[in-house]
């Protein structure tokens, strides 16, 4: 098996083993960014290649606002990936949202303060645009495939990605919701803006795990590992269904995102 794959896989909280991989094996991939958050694993999925990287490293021993992203991304895309699903565990802003909610969405509001959301820090200015930030032909292939399998799913939404590791404030929260916001979440951002830098279509598949702390019930974090644990089996049934719904060559905008936005 060589070193490469057409599809990547970002596993967020409760996703953190590669089990769903044939054939597998680790590797390190060196990148001019640093380490990523843990080996690569390389295997297959119902005959895809796909390549697999905890996001916050087996055991998550990284801290949201301390995953070095870029050196994620750069390291998919060194390998050939194109295609990037991203499970992450959210929660919730809406009502209708329940934990257990699969939600796709199709916006975000960063709220980040320390992050490094660029590839381009030399001479070169790239001004990416980020009005629709998520591979639309992903997120109907995704929806399609969790909808078929009966799961509670949402197309679109509005993601806030706040920086962390802390939860918000109640008075935060209810801020948020009154943006009109659905899921608010600590991983999303700089991840789907590098991944557009790299004329990747990236998808988030964001699972609700619990309503956030404007619904005045404090947020703990057993309540969401144990949430995400029941979440993980659906998420394993996305995964294995939309892998081979991929379509081998790509139509949508993602491959020529950079196009216009280099000075």
């Amino acid at each position: 098996m060589t070193d490469s794959a057409e599809i990547g896989i970002i596993g967020g909280t409760g996703v953190y083993d590669p089990e769903i991989l044939e054939d597998s094996r680790e590797i390190k991939v060196h990148t001019p960014y640093g380490e990523t958050s843990d080996f690569i694993t390389i295997g297959y999925i119902n005959g895809r290649k796909t390549a697999f990287i905890p996001r916050h490293g087996k055991g998550h021993r990284i801290a949201p606002h301390l995953i070095n992203a870029r050196a994620n991304i750069w390291s998919l895309k060194h390998l050939g990936v194109t295609t990037i699903l991203a499970p992450s565990a959210v929660g919730s802003l809406k009502e209708n949202l329940s934990p257990g909610h699969i939600v796709l969405p199709d916006q975000f509001i960063d709220r980040t303060k320390s992050r490094t959301s660029t590839f381009y820090e030399g001479s070169q200015v790239c001004h990416i645009s980020t009005a629709d930030p998520f591979c639309d032909q992903l997120l109907e292939i995704i929806h399609t495939a969790g909808s078929n399998l009966g799961l509670l799913i949402q197309k679109g939404g509005t993601y806030v990605c706040v920086e962390g590791p802390r939860f918000s404030t109640r008075a935060e929260s209810k801020l948020f919701k009154s943006w009109g916001a659905d899921i608010i979440g600590m991983t999303l951002i700089p991840e789907c803006v590098l991944a557009r830098e790299a004329e990747m279509c990236y998808a988030s598949i964001a699972t609700v795990t619990d309503y956030d702390v404007w619904a005045d019930k404090p947020v703990s974090c057993q309540e969401v590992i144990e949430t995400s644990k029941k979440n993980v089996k659906n998420i394993k049934f996305i995964l294995r269904k939309v892998i081979s719904r991929i379509p081998d060559e790509r139509i949508c905008s993602c491959k020529d995102a950079l196009k216009d936005a280099l000075l």
